[in-house]
Parts: C-alpha cells; structure tokens; sequence
C-alpha cells in the first residue's frame, strides 16, 4: 500500500470519527469528538508499545538470557540499517509474533514461545525479518493510530448513546434514539473495516520487506504455512479477550469461529504465500545465508 493510500484511509478514520461526534451531538459533539481523537492519540504514540506488552505478559531478553533470538534480531536490524530493538518473549502456547514502538529508534520484536519451539532457525529469521520491516516502514505507528482511533469511535457512539438514553433532550438537539443506535453499531463496524483496510495492505508490504530483509522469500512463506496451522490449533486467550490488537500479530491470533471472521485483519495466508513464491521465482533465493 502507498504511503499516499493510508493517509487517506487515515484521514478518513479522523473525518469518521468526527463526523459520528457532530451526528450525535452536533458542534459540541464534534468538539468533544476531536478533544477525544487528541488526547487518545497523544497516549497511544507514548504508550501504546507499553500497554500492549504488558497486557501480552511479555519479558525483556537479552544476548545472555536468548542469545539465538536476541543474536539473530541483531543480525537481522544490521542488514535492514535499523537500531537494535528491544527484544521480548511471551509465554504463549500459540505461535505468534509481533513489532511495536513509535519510531525505529523505539522499536520491540516479541515473540512467543510456541514460534520458538516450531519454527526452525531460518523460518525464525523470516518472520523476525517480517517484524523488523513493519518498524522500518513505521507500520506500527500507523496501526497504533488506527487501533485508538477506532476504539474511540466506540467510545464516543456509547457516551451519546448513553447521553441520549439517560437525561438527553431531544429538543435541545440530541438525536434521535433510534438513529443514536444505528451510529453507534455502523459507526465503530466502518471504523473497524478502514482499520482492516489499512493492516491487510500493510502485511504485504512487510512481507515483502521482510523477505528483501532475510535474503529468502520462501523462509517467511514456510513460516506463514507453519504458523497459520498452529494459530487454528491453538487458543490465544489474551488476544480473544482483546480481539482490537489481533492486527500486530504476523498472523490471526483469534480462534473463536465467528469472532475470528468478524476481526479477520490479515489477507489469506494462502495469498501471502503465493505472493512471496512469486517473489522468489522473479528474484531467487540466493541470499547472504544461503
């Protein structure tokens, strides 16, 4: 995806978010709305790589407690002319991985330990190569933004709502009930589809980065294979309580049937394959390691 197309996805977010403020109530709504739109943006840049670690149980590591892991992410940034990365190992069954931080110089790879025990070392390489593209292409700023601004626009269709319901006047300009309840579902569900729209594209983008970054297309492709079984075998409980963070993840981390389908926020993995394949026919896999 264009950095020109995300701008516009983003700023179409922001206009919605606003928009849904003045539906619900009018100027002061839209001042409210923008107020909201500020503070949680302002939050999110300093502290959404924090929050999100915490609430995935992640632990620092360094060259003595995981030297493979830690040595391989150091190698990796050398090659994608990126700062060190903090590097963090969750303790989760499922096999799964994700980058955040707010700029190169404030990035973090974790991962989790069920990647760590079913990838080998070259497919390990690939998706931490996948990792370190999203925070060289500051795809994790881009998504953070998205994930709050989305989740704001929850925010504010239920504080009208409940606004509405309990002590609101129509005749002093409220809207109607009916009409309230309708901005609340479809408002957060178009924010949720411009979120979508945005993580999808940028997959392919770190994909392709990724395997530009490891030398091996095909690396990442088995990756993916591997890691989208293991994801459908095995439950993520902190993400299917969080369903709003599946997005950071290198693949779907939610297992529930319906849930899974209604936050599906990466392109088919079948794609993605396909697409690195082709990658690796035009290119080959020569590579540094190879």
């Amino acid at each position: 995806m264009s950095a020109t197309r995300t701008a516009i996805l983003l700023a179409g977010l922001t206009g919605l978010f606003l928009a849904i403020g003045y539906l619900l109530g009018g100027e002061q709504g839209m001042i409210i709305a923008l107020v909201l739109a500020a503070a949680t943006n302002v939050f999110a840049y300093w502290n959404s790589d924090k929050m999100i670690l915490r609430m995935y149980g992640a632990q620092e590591v360094d060259a003595h407690t995981a030297p493979e892991l830690y040595g391989l992410v150091e190698q990796l940034s050398r090659r994608a002319s990126l700062p060190m990365p903090k590097v963090y190992i969750m303790n989760e069954a499922q096999p799964n991985a994700f980058a955040t931080g707010r700029d190169p110089n404030h990035g973090a790879v974790a991962v989790t330990t069920g990647l760590l025990h079913m990838l080998n070392h070259q497919e390990l390489a690939g998706v931490i190569a996948h990792e370190l593209a999203h925070i060289k292409n500051r795809d994790t700023l881009i998504m953070t933004v998205s994930a709050t601004l989305a989740g704001a626009i929850s925010g504010v269709a239920n504080i009208f709502m409940f606004s509405n319901m309990f002590g609101g006047n129509r005749e002093g300009g409220g809207p109607n009930p009916i009409f309230a309840m309708l901005i609340m579902v479809l408002g957060p569900l178009a924010a949720m589809l411009v979120q979508m729209a945005i993580s999808r594209t940028r997959e392919y983008g770190a994909d392709r980065s990724g395997a530009e970054i490891c030398g091996h297309p095909l690396w990442l492709a088995s990756a993916l294979q591997k890691l989208q079984a293991g994801a459908q075998r095995i439950a993520s409980p902190v993400a299917d309580t969080h369903p709003a963070t599946a997005h950071l993840f290198i693949v779907n981390p939610l297992h529930g049937g319906a849930v899974a389908g209604l936050f599906r926020t990466h392109p088919a993995t079948e794609d993605r394959v396909r697409a690195l394949r082709e990658l690796a026919a035009r290119t080959g896999q020569s590579g540094p390691w190879g």
